[in-house]
């Protein structure tokens, strides 16, 4: 059972990263070493917290999921992600992994929510799937916060930023942070990026941050540019379009408006310590 935290408030400043890398189509061991390689080096820039990808453990890649559902998607306990438990143990970092999951429903695009002890803490799914997304997987139906010294973090997976009412049900949770996962892609998916999260952050009162892809997968050429935004919807933090990088963000307790009051109206939150 995942260990759920009591309601408080940040217990001072916290670093979190976006990892911005291109995945080895189908490879989940080798993006697997790609992950627990980029945690390691996050912690010892001082990151507590790295939030990789959509679907970084096999690729966004639909046809080899398609393919191959059994070979491509993961669970808590699939022995292929301990490299990842590993590296959080010893480095004490949380990490946000997205990969493909599978349960007796059947597929999710979701991500996995590694403690600093290196357990899985839970799992998010993608909850509002992109339209060609909706023939292999089934949507998610829960939400999903986490604590982090304090700090409540909601998870969301690319096109659920596209919704606005996704963002304002994690602020309405108490959250000071809207985590996201994602593949944007050149052209569009860049604009979509740069209007939806920016907007979110400020018609929220949150910090938002978005981890994507670079380079090609599943069809898609990503645009990088992960980055994170202030509460007030400036960048605080971008990466280039094309390298493979991590970025970083202090987030500052003072620069967030009050959570909710009432704890007993607020969804019990993974403990990430």
């Amino acid at each position: 059972m995942p260990e759920l935290s009591e309601l408080h408030g940040p217990r001072g400043t916290v670093r979190i990263a976006a990892a911005q890398a291109c995945p080895v189509p189908g490879d989940v061991v080798r993006n697997v070493a790609t992950v627990a390689a980029s945690i390691r080096e996050a912690a010892a820039n001082g990151a507590q917290l790295v939030v990789f990808p959509e679907k970084f453990l096999c690729g966004y890649e639909p046809d080899l999921v398609a393919a191959d559902p059994a070979g491509l998607a993961v669970s808590a306990d699939d022995p292929r992600l301990d490299p990842i438990a590993e590296a959080c143990r010893d480095s004490g970092t949380a990490a946000v992994v997205g990969a493909v999951s599978a349960d007796g429903g059947g597929l999710a695009i979701s991500v996995f929510v590694f403690s600093r002890a290196g357990s899985v803490a839970g799992r998010y799914d993608k909850q509002f799937l992109f339209g060609s997304e909706t023939g292999l997987y089934r949507p998610g139906t829960r939400d999903c916060t986490l604590d982090l010294d304090g700090w409540r973090l909601g998870l969301g997976i690319c096109y659920d930023s596209g919704f606005p009412e996704h963002a304002a049900t994690v602020a309405a949770d108490g959250c000071h942070a809207y985590l996201l996962s994602a593949l944007f892609s050149v052209g569009n998916g860049y604009q979509e990026s740069r209007t939806w999260l920016p907007d979110r952050a400020r018609d929220n009162g949150l910090y938002v941050l978005m981890a994507n892809h670079v380079g090609h997968t599943g069809g898609w050429h990503a645009c990088g540019s992960s980055a994170v935004w202030g509460p007030d919807g400036t960048v605080l933090a971008e990466a280039g379009p094309e390298a493979t990088e991590l970025v970083y963000a202090d987030l500052d307790p003072a620069a967030c408006g009050a959570t909710a009051a009432d704890g007993a109206s607020l969804r019990p939150a993974l403990l990430l310590s």
